[in-house]
This record gives C-alpha cells, sequence and structure tokens, in this order.
C-alpha cells in the first residue's frame, strides 16, 4: 500500500471468523454453464483501489473538502470514504435456503479475478458491462486516471460489490427477495463452458470505450 506505511508502522487488523454446518458450505463445485450471474451494487469504491485513488488525487491535485464533480450534494472526500456496504443479512436467508450456488465478493483485483475464485473448472464466467450503468464515481476515476475499461474492470468494482451465481430458474425469486431486503439487483452476465476466468466485455462507449471492447483473466 504505497504512501500508507512508514518504516517501524505497525498494521493491526481485526477480522471474524464463522462457522458454516457441514455440507452447507458454498465451495463453488455447483456452478455450471448456463447459470445467470447477478450483481448487487456497491456503495462505492469499497476500500479497494484506494492507492490508485491517492495517486491520483495527489497527481491531480484534488480539493478533498469541495463538492465532488460529479455529485454537488456531496463533498468528494465523502463519496471516496463511503463505507463498504455489507451483504451478510440480504444474502444469508437465500443462501441457506439453497437458492445460491456461488458469491464472488469484489475486493481487490476487481470482477476479473475475483469471479473466477469461485468457480470450478470447466466454468468460465461472462460479465456484460452493457448491462448497468456506470456509476459517476467510477467514471470519475476513470476519466481522471485515463484508465482502460479492462483495467478498470481487473482494479476496482465497478459498481457490483457482490456477484452471485444461481439457476436460470431461481434468478427472478433471488432478484425479488433481494430487492426487497434493499438490494438493487442487476443481471449481468452468464456462466459459460469454457477456460475457468472470467470474460468483462463491453461495446463502444460503454465505460468511455471508442470500440468495442474485451479484456480476460484466466484463473
Amino acid at each position: 500500500m504505497p504512501g500508507m506505511y512508514a518504516p517501524g508502522d505497525y498494521d493491526l487488523a481485526g477480522f471474524c471468523v464463522g462457522a458454516v454446518e457441514r455440507g452447507e458450505q458454498l465451495t463453488g463445485d455447483r456452478v455450471a454453464p448456463g447459470q445467470v450471474l447477478l450483481g448487487l451494487a456497491s456503495s462505492g469504491v469499497h476500500s479497494n483501489g484506494f492507492s490508485l485513488v491517492r495517486r491520483l488525487a495527489a497527481d491531480k491535485g484534488w480539493k478533498l473538502d469541495r463538492p465532488a464533480l460529479f455529485d454537488q450534494d456531496r463533498l468528494l472526500i465523502e463519496t471516496l470514504l463511503e463505507p463498504t456496504r455489507i451483504y451478510v443479512k440480504s444474502l444469508l436467508p437465500l443462501v441457506r435456503s439453497g437458492m445460491i450456488e456461488a458469491l464472488a465478493h469484489i475486493t481487490g483485483g476487481g470482477l476479473l479475478e475475483n469471479i473466477p475464485r469461485v468457480l470450478p473448472a470447466g466454468a468460465r464466467a461472462v460479465v456484460d458491462a452493457d448491462a448497468w450503468d456506470q456509476p459517476r464515481l467510477m467514471a470519475f476515476l476513470q476519466a481522471q486516471g485515463n484508465i482502460e475499461p479492462g483495467e478498470m474492470a481487473r482494479t476496482f468494482n465497478c459498481g457490483l460489490g457482490m456477484v452471485l451465481a444461481v439457476t436460470p430458474d431461481k434468478a427472478d425469486a433471488v432478484t425479488t427477495a433481494l430487492t426487497e431486503a434493499g438490494e438493487t439487483v442487476l443481471r449481468v452476465g452468464e456462466i459459460v463452458a469454457g477456460q475457468r476466468g472470467c470474460t468483462v466485455r463491453g461495446s463502444a462507449g460503454t465505460w468511455s470505450a471508442k470500440a468495442d471492447w474485451q479484456a480476460d483473466h484466466d484463473a
């Protein structure tokens, strides 16, 4: 984390450990081609990609205590430090009822590197970036850093804090349940047969791309 730790600094991190009944854990083994990918909207940067954010702030001379260019009702620092959305209360009932095949928390490594962590061999995630509107914060970061769409997909959550794999017959029910729980749910892609990994692709104009684009990560 460049610029965060000086010689002699000590980082103390808190964590918690959960328990799950044997046989009820999500291992990714149930993921298979033909399943649907649902994305849950993020609340912001979600504490990932901040080395780049801080570099941009320094290089561009951002006035963090001024209203954000993309949201005049909020200070820029407030948008950047929006707390990470926690999804456990919304998701746990659906996990316990067997409605969800896998969950990928989009942390460091973005969409490209996190979704493959829950995939078995022979399954590939294909994410359609045209399926949701790029959050204004993400568009701002991309423009400020002149970042290519594929690098955005590898660095930031791009508006999706969690990605679910569900069977097609359960997609509508899961969407309804999560919406009623207060989540914004987006149908963002599918699982196909192929090399274990992830492909994120979009059309010209999506994430400011000048032409159709595709980014790949093989796990």
